[in-house]
């Protein structure tokens, strides 16, 4: 019997797991399928600050950007003695988010003011000494030393590691390819799983399935309303040299992030990778699971990256991936003690921050577990705050 059972292998239940075997409690993660083979497999590796309107989020990622750090080591050393960004390619990197007119430079300005994080006003003749490949009829920006980007699939990968190597033996297990199919319950309390591979029992059961979220919610009879939205990645050729410094965003991203719309969204997204390709982004869309390429969202995210970075013209970009991100209605994720089912706690809800705000909503949960007072006011993210008909 296990002190808490997580559901989800993503990088938040990673992130789960990793916290609560550190605060001494026994953890078993449950996967339907292998480690970060939902959303977390599908992501850029996002760390931000930069994108996050004040408030609740960005007091959750400015947290978590601080975890992020902590745990890549002091030079790239994780604490396990590993090199190399912690083992997960953390780069800090920065983010610079550009304006396209005087109007809009204004709005990011005002933004960035009023989120009280580190920035840098950038003048339009100052971009280039940023990105020297951008194009040259931008208005200005924005430059958040704190962004960064880690590889989502090492970084839940190393989490779960570390956290089965480092605090006692037989601490975290890991029981995948069973697919969660109910709760087990004493009187009015969560008391485990049911899966297809038999019970599995727990003080405490913590909802990590990200996009999947509101069906695990529904199967313990409590409603989340989490829907799918889905997202396409354009992957170029590795190239020679590197061509983009910085992650590189416009001022549109930052909008449809917080938009409502079901309707396809895009704006320009891009950044380098160690491997020497580029990423390319993001588009955004409330279409259920299909996985059905678009060539026309992939071409409007190609032309949108041109016009950034106009040489990436001669560039070949050699795949496409889809990915679902956990979307919630009040765009904040759901996190905490679900008061309607004493023993079930969620952890999901966090759309396309989720890789990014991993530690901090981990951290939170493993303090919540042992009785701590939590570093961050919860309230925000508490699981009964939905009308049940807001699906």
């Amino acid at each position: 019997m296990s002190d808490v059972i997580v559901v989800g292998g993503g990088v938040v239940g990673a992130a789960c797991a990793y916290y609560a075997a550190r605060a001494g409690l026994d953890v078993t993660v449950v996967d339907r399928g292998p480690v970060a083979g939902g959303t977390t497999g599908s992501g850029e590796g996002n760390v931000l600050v930069s994108d996050k309107e004040p408030g609740p989020e960005l007091d959750l990622a400015v947290l978590s950007n601080r975890l992020w750090r902590s745990l890549a080591g002091p030079s790239g050393s994780s604490p396990d003695g590993s090199t190399g960004g912690g083992g997960f390619e953390f780069e800090a990197k920065g983010g610079l988010v550009v304006a396209e007119t005087d109007e809009v430079r204004r709005v990011l300005a005002e933004l960035a003011a009023k989120q009280g994080v580190e920035h840098t006003l950038v003048a339009a003749e100052s971009l280039r000494d940023y990105e020297p490949h951008l194009a040259g009829d931008l208005a200005g920006g924005v430059y958040y030393p704190q962004d960064a980007q880690v590889q989502p699939m090492l970084a839940a990968a190393r989490l779960l590691r570390h956290g089965a190597d480092s605090f006692g033996h037989g601490t975290l297990r890991l029981r995948l390819g069973a697919e969660v199919t109910g709760f087990t319950r004493s009187g009015e309390r969560v008391t485990g799983v049911r899966t297809s591979h038999g019970d599995i029992r727990g003080d405490a059961v913590i909802n990590a399935a990200g996009t999947w979220g509101g069906e695990v919610a529904a199967l313990a009879g409590v409603h989340l309303p989490i829907l799918p939205r889905r997202g396409f990645i354009l992957v170029t050729e590795p190239l020679a040299e590197p061509l983009i410094r910085h992650k590189v965003y416009t001022a549109a991203y930052v909008t449809n992030v917080a938009s409502d719309s079901a309707g396809l969204e895009t704006s320009a997204v891009v950044e380098g990778t160690p491997a020497g390709t580029v990423l390319i982004g993001a588009s955004r869309e409330r279409v259920g699971f299909d996985r059905t390429t678009s060539v026309p969202v992939l071409a409007r995210l190609a032309e949108q990256a041109v016009a950034l970075f106009p040489a990436l013209r001669d560039v070949r970009a050699i795949r496409s991936y889809c990915g679902f991100r956990p979307y919630c209605p009040d765009h904040l994720p759901v996190i905490g003690a679900d008061p309607r089912l004493p023993g079930l706690y969620h952890a999901c809800g966090h759309e396309g921050a989720g890789i990014g705000l991993a530690p901090a909503t981990g951290h939170l949960l493993a303090q919540v577990l042992t009785g701590a007072e939590p570093d961050l006011d919860l309230s925000p993210f508490r699981p009964d705050r939905f009308a049940e008909e807001s699906l």
